[in-house]
Parts: C-alpha cells; structure tokens; sequence
C-alpha cells in the first residue's frame, strides 16, 4: 500500500466531512464501537510498504498511541490535529522524501479483548480516515504498564518494507502514551492478538531488538504532573536510551512538532537543525523533548537526562 499523495484540499474535505475539530470529543471523532476485520492483525498476516511511481524511494512510518483509560484525548489530537501538521510538515521539511505513515492503537494484553490495531501504511488522505476508523476500547488493568510492545512484534514479524528490504534502510516506529512498557509478552497474548505460535514468552528488551533491525524505534512519554511520571520516565530510559523523550499534556497541541523533529533526528538531522525548523516559542517549549533524543547514527550521539 501507499498510492498517491496528500494534500491540503483532501485534508480540509475531510475535516468537514467528518467533523474533525477541537470542539468535538473523541466519542464524536471515533464513532465506532468495536474492532474492525480491517484492522485487527488476527485477521490479515502483513502491511506492506511499497515503492512506486507516487513514492519510488517510501519510507515507512509507524505511529502508536495508547488508547486506555482516559487517554482519547491522545487519539483526538491525533485525529484533528496532529497527524494532519505531522504530514505537511513532512512534506515541508522533507526529513524523509516519501513517507508511508501506519497508525496503530495500542492498549492492554493483560485485560483488553483488543489492545492492537493497525492501519495501512499510506501516503494519502487515507492516513487520517483509517486513523478515524479505530476503535478506541478504553480498557487497561491499572497493572503499571501498557503493551506498547505489541506494536514492536507486529512491526518485526508482520510488516514487509521495500525502505528495509531494497535499499537496507531502517523505518521509524514512534508510541505515545503515559505509562509504562509491560515487560513481557506471553505465548498465550501472541495466539490470542496474531493468531501465531511462537516457542517461549518474549521479553520487551527481544522484542525492541526485532523491531530495531528494520525501524529505529522510539517512545514519547506524557507528563501528568504526577511523582509517577519520573517513574514512567525512568524505566523507558533504561529500555531504550536516546530513544524516549517526553511532553507535558498541557502541551499536546505541539505533539505534531515533537513527532515531526524526531523524524528529523532519527533521518540525520542534529538538534540545532530540527529546533531551527520549528517556530521560536514552539522550539523553546521542546528543547527539552529534542535534547533527549540521540542523534541518529553516523553523527554523534549526546543523551542528556533531566
């Protein structure tokens, strides 16, 4: 999949058809009530990423977002907001050329009967209408952790990606959410959410491995305001360092710009590069959010920790 382009005319057509605006809640915006065949990786065995005449050289590009509890406000922003700024500005900045962008919900294996969907990867106004067609279930188990890691399997063993396989370059995956990675994912979760068999539980540090041979993997974690997000931000950094970064909810509306800059980082671009892309009052917001993130490789690396 990823025919065509996008555009701001389709964008604006489908704003107003579908009513994608801030004054909308995400009951409003995700008017489904259960997971789609279309969606539901039980029920297909690949997404694939192909180049063509739109995109002779695409570049595969992952968003995840968790949709437990009372984290709609996440997949709305997305939804109305966000992805839609996150693809022009793409197109704008080009970090990558061609991108082909997949979302994916993402809640709880221990307790959600549905807690991954994906998307097509696409390079059109598709992006946002497949987006709007998830089911957002609203579960999790209040268990210290999400499965974030679905994403990574799925992603590893059932995604097929011309970026990986013709030219041996690496897709960018990047989850959003506020909680942490559970760090186990069982047989038992792998049959029930993939329909596949596999020998032995797999541990969240084997599964980023598989997902970092074809993507460079990252996490933004959303701020509360609680003593729990040092926590959350704690054990994300030990997972994945130089890869996870953070944003308050507060500042949600400048989510686009933080998925956009590390596109750019994770494409080569250094933190002065990417903060100098971004409005003033925008790049002074998230300096921090760009400071933790590690230069991609072939340049230098820096972590800083706060």
């Amino acid at each position: 999949m990823g025919y065509g382009s996008y555009t701001a005319s389709d964008w604006i057509s489908l704003k107003k058809s579908r009513k994608l605006n801030s004054e909308n809640t995400a009951e409003n915006v995700f008017t489904v009530h259960s997971v789609s065949e279309k969606y539901d990786p039980r029920c297909f065995s690949v997404r694939e990423s192909r180049d063509s005449e739109d995109s002779p050289q695409a570049c595969p590009v992952i968003i995840g977002f968790d949709v437990t509890a009372s984290m709609g406000y996440l997949a709305k922003e997305l939804a109305v907001n966000a992805l839609n700024k996150t693809v022009m500005s793409v197109y704008d900045n080009k970090p990558v050329s061609y991108p082909h962008i997949m979302c994916a919900a993402i809640g709880d294996s221990k307790c959600d009967k549905s807690p991954v969907q994906v998307t097509q990867f696409e390079a059109d106004i598709r992006i946002i209408k497949q987006l709007t067609e998830l089911y957002l279930e609203g579960g999790g188990g209040g268990n210290d952790g999400e499965s974030y890691h679905l994403l990574w399997y799925f992603a590893s063993r059932h995604t097929s990606v011309d970026e990986y396989e013709k030219r041996h370059k690496k897709g960018i995956i990047i989850t959003i959410g506020d909680d942490k990675c559970h760090r186990i994912l069982t047989r038992n979760e792998v049959r029930s959410f993939f329909s596949d068999e596999i020998e032995y539980d797999l541990s969240s540090e084997e599964l980023l491995r598989e997902a970092e041979e074809k993507y460079r993997v990252f996490h933004i974690c959303i701020e509360n305001g609680s003593d729990r997000d040092y926590d959350v931000f704690a054990q994300w950094h030990s997972l994945m360092p130089g890869r996870v970064t953070v944003i308050s909810r507060k500042d949600i509306s400048l989510l686009s710009y933080l998925i956009t800059g590390i596109i750019s980082m994770a494409s080569g671009k250094t933190h002065n590069e990417t903060l100098g892309c971004m409005d003033q009052t925008v790049s002074k917001k998230l300096s921090r959010s760009i400071a933790l993130i590690s230069q991609a490789e072939g340049n230098k690396k820096k972590t800083i920790i706060f």
